[in-house]
């Protein structure tokens, strides 16, 4: 199986970024590509200047990896209760060229902060949008207070969390 996985985040230290690398590591087994969204840059959608110039390259090529992919595992950063304004914007350049841009692709989704939701809300946001662009979600898992329940070397350090992280990761 082939697993594309990235953090819906921008930040050179995301802890998202951190998470989602520990989790695709359970997919040991498995053709496994990670994405940086600073690796596809691009402007602030717009319709003024999608009519000038199109759909950036950087969108069709993220587009072209979700396309090779039989599975997403995405580890999404939660900005004022919402998606990241990289994410958000990457998701509005890929609609534009492809309505289901999720191409009905299975999904595991992911969150965490330094708080006690975990990213609860971005979470919430992505389960009602994401099916919309045609994502088969698995199922999902926010880890709360990120500093005090993750460790580097050895991932979710809270027993009931990791069995239950696990648990998702293993059920695919």
């Amino acid at each position: 199986m082939k697993i594309l996985s990235f953090a819906g985040s921008n930040s050179r230290h995301s802890i998202n970024k951190k998470f989602v690398e520990h989790a695709l590591s359970h997919f040991s087994n498995h053709e496994t590509t990670l994405l940086d969204l600073n690796d596809f840059p691009l402007p602030i959608y717009g319709i003024d200047l999608e009519n000038e110039t199109g759909i950036p390259e950087s969108a069709i090529a993220f587009l072209n990896h979700i396309e090779r992919a039989d599975m997403l595992l995405i580890s999404l950063a939660e900005h004022n209760g919402s998606y990241t304004a990289v994410f958000k914007n990457l998701l509005d350049w890929m609609s534009r060229k492809k309505s289901k841009c999720f191409e009905g692709k299975k999904m595991i989704l992911l969150s965490t902060s330094t708080g006690g939701r975990g990213g609860r809300n971005v979470m919430d946001a992505a389960l009602t949008r994401f099916p919309i662009h045609g994502a088969q979600i698995l199922g999902y898992f926010c880890l709360p207070n990120f500093n005090d329940n993750f460790d580097l070397q050895s991932g979710v350090t809270h027993p009931e969390l990791k069995r239950e992280l696990e648990q998702l990761l293993t059920s695919v």
